[in-house]
């Protein structure tokens, strides 16, 4: 069908938010969105020693002996003229150890460092790498390189000269510029030093270098402060290639507690395993939010973090994670086997200190807060040989786990570092972090990306009903989602969604609604919306196909259905580029108020998209691209839709977050697409009040 383009009018009033509602209509006005507090992102370098070696203009090469293994690590600092250039350069050299280059990173190609997230002006991603060269002790060594880098873009002033500090800790092999974190990742192995190593730097960028034995060890700047205070919704943690993944959290003592798996590269960190550990940040209010130090950091070349949840026993905030040694080592160089086999001696697990550890540590563990906020420390105990452990109190106060990852079923004990025994060595059947939660009448089973039971209080465990086979799950495109109550009986889901197919990806909140019959529907949380300004009423009504131009990246889109009564028909919103592709990448959402079904799809010029499936019928919400959510509620009379879309460069797409009558969410994304034009298609179906808003960057 052929476009037509309706002039936009300005608006003479503002829109107005408020709770989401079922009914059509503005709502109050947008108050202060919730803001993240975050870290000073500053560094200190205090170094005990004199540097091993120097270098400068003078003296660009030099050599220095290599002595022992040196497994506490190396720090080199260097004075780098950041310049253009056209071939790639290499700019430091360690031959056979490590060796430092600025190339140019290709615009189009993402991949696991996400470069283009920082462009220059004119389109180009100069960037700066670092890789070390490690031989890792596993059973079947091997010799790898292991990579970090930064686009220079992501400098306020790229071009000109910076400090470069660059730190193997042994765990850690971190890119630090102008004292900031750029870049890092957790080595498996070491450098093999030689008994005399030569090193140069290219003078015609590097003005000196030193290299100093041991590590030196990076203090965080507390005088410094962090100017900037990015939204929570949609979060991502600074740097061009960090990620949120797993979430947990905990509502305890009037503080809703947000602990994620910090993630960079999508999952492809320390040669693939992941690197994964706790971040953690915290709000009272729900609209200031405070970053904390990390609640489980990695310390050990054989750590990498697995989901767990917060609890609180013996009066103590307490994390619960696993340790995924086994995807570094074998089995048999681990605890794993050690701890299946008391168990199955015993009949519930035993106790294995790390420091008693025969192998590796490889299981679940936990941490303890020292004040029952944050400053939380490791327990270097083993409890479980499960790597997912989701450890909660039941509502009658008994300490009780489902396990993921080595094993399944739900676990109790009176003790939290032993003596754990199976209940139901069955239910829940496995899959990926497992959490529990009850809320009124009714017990929950939420499981990663696709599960979720529940049963009435007090059923017994045959009780349990398989909510996606009966279409009445509320996955929304939310990965992992955690369910925490918190104040005045409200409950709230968070997670994370992927980007670009890959593990991780930008922090969601939305609220959760429960009905009489237990079912629960999401809704926007009033607290987390974005802040928007410049509403534009882009038609009072329409009821035919009609599009409307786009100028800013990042906007929301409302609008009121008013379905036929005789025949419901259904109604499209798509979101396009411009130009004569405007199709390729474009996307559609679709609602069919007769079906009770939502759904994003591909966009197509002169027809609906086809029908999409749901979780129930095979679909993937989880994978927040094209997918079908059935059984809508609140749409059996007129209705608001609300969505959201928001763009970055780091982004390297959209997000389009959407409400419908306040009691249904959907998320999808789309790579590679920034919104110029949305049109409408309609069929049998009338909506009025369109709006639009900028969304405040």
């Amino acid at each position: 069908m052929k476009s037509m383009f309706v002039p936009v009018l300005a608006c003479l009033f503002a829109f107005q938010w408020g709770i989401a509602q079922s009914g059509p209509g503005p709502a109050g006005p947008a108050a202060t969105a919730a803001k993240m507090k975050l870290l000073s992102p500053y560094f200190l370098f205090k170094a005990k020693n004199a540097p091993q070696s120097i270098l400068n203009k003078d003296t660009s090469k030099a050599s220095f002996p290599g002595g022992e293994k040196r497994e506490d690590g190396f720090t080199i600092r260097m004075l780098v003229n950041f310049r253009e250039f056209t071939r790639e350069q290499t700019i430091l050299e360690m031959p056979g150890i490590l060796s430092v280059k600025l190339k140019q990173a290709d615009p189009a190609v993402r991949d696991r460092q996400n470069y283009p997230a920082f462009a220059l002006p004119d389109g180009r991603v100069p960037v700066l790498e670092a890789g070390i060269t490690l031989t890792a002790p596993v059973e079947k060594p091997f010799k790898r390189e292991m990579d970090i880098g930064f686009p220079l873009a992501g400098l306020t002033h790229p071009w000109g000269e910076h400090e470069v500090i660059l730190n193997f800790t042994g765990s850690r092999w971190t890119m630090y510029v102008d004292n900031q974190v750029m870049d890092n990742d957790f080595a498996i192995g070491y450098p093999q030093w030689r008994d005399e190593n030569d090193w140069q730097i290219n003078s015609a960028y590097v003005s000196q270098a030193t290299l100093s034995f041991p590590a030196v060890v990076a203090e965080r700047d507390t005088s410094k402060n962090n100017n900037l205070a990015p939204d929570v919704q949609y979060w991502t943690p600074r740097g061009h290639n960090a990620w949120v993944g797993d979430v947990a959290t905990l509502y305890y003592q009037g503080r809703y507690h947000v602990f994620y798996l910090f993630d960079r590269r999508h999952h492809n960190s320390k040669f693939g395993v992941g690197g994964h550990y706790f971040e953690h940040f915290s709000t009272t209010d729900f609209k200031t939010w405070t970053e904390h130090e990390a609640a489980v950091p990695i310390e050990e070349q054989w750590e990498t973090i697995g989901t767990g949840t917060p609890f609180v026993f013996d009066g103590k905030l307490c994390i619960a994670y696993g340790l995924h040694t086994s995807r570094i080592y074998p089995n048999e160089m681990t605890m794993s086997s050690q701890q299946k086999n008391y168990y199955e001696q015993h009949g519930k697990t035993g106790a294995f200190p790390f420091d008693l550890a025969k192998g590796y540590p490889s299981g679940a563990s936990y941490s303890v807060s020292r004040n029952g906020i944050d400053e939380f420390k490791k327990s270097k105990q083993l409890f479980h040989f499960c790597e997912n452990p989701s450890v909660y109190i039941d509502p009658e106060g008994k300490l009780k786990m489902i396990a993921n990852f080595g094993a399944k079923g739900i676990w109790t004990s009176e003790t939290l570092d032993s003596n754990w025994r199976s209940l139901d060595p069955d239910f829940p059947p496995g899959g990926d972090c497992t959490f529990y939660f009850r809320w009124g009448k009714f017990d929950y089973i939420i499981g990663g990306f696709v599960q979720l039971y529940s049963k009435p209080v007090g059923a017994g465990d045959s009780g349990w009903i398989d909510m996606v086979k009966e279409g009445r799950d509320f996955y929304d495109g939310i990965n992992v989602p955690a369910i925490t109550k918190i104040k005045d009986g409200r409950f709230l889901m968070a997670g994370w969604f992927p980007i670009r197919n890959g593990w991780g990806g930008p922090l969601v909140i939305h609220e959760l609604i429960q009905y009489p019959d237990g079912r629960i529907r999401t809704k926007w949380m009033k607290e987390l919306i974005p802040d928007t300004r410049d509403t534009v009423l882009l038609a009072k009504r329409i009821d035919k196909t009609v599009s409307f131009p786009v100028k800013d990246r990042s906007f929301i889109l409302s609008f009121d259905v008013y379905p036929k009564k005789s025949k419901p028909g259904k109604l499209a919103v798509s979101f396009l580029s411009s130009g004569k592709n405007e199709y390729d990448n474009a996307c559609e959402f679709q609602i069919r108020p007769g079906e009770l079904t939502a759904q994003y799809g591909a966009a197509s010029k002169d027809s609906f998209s086809a029908p999409e499936l749901s979780l129930r019928q095979g679909g993937a919400p989880q994978s927040v691209r094209n997918y079908a959510v059935e059984n809508l509620t609140g749409i059996n009379k007129p209705f608001q839709v609300r969505i959201l879309v928001k763009s970055t460069p780091k982004l390297g797409g959209s997000i389009f977050d959407t409400e419908i009558a306040g009691q249904n969410t959907m998320i999808s994304y789309r790579q590679d697409l920034i919104v110029e034009n949305i049109s409408f298609n309609l069929q049998e179906t009338d909506i009025r009040n369109i709006k639009i808003m900028k969304v405040e960057e």
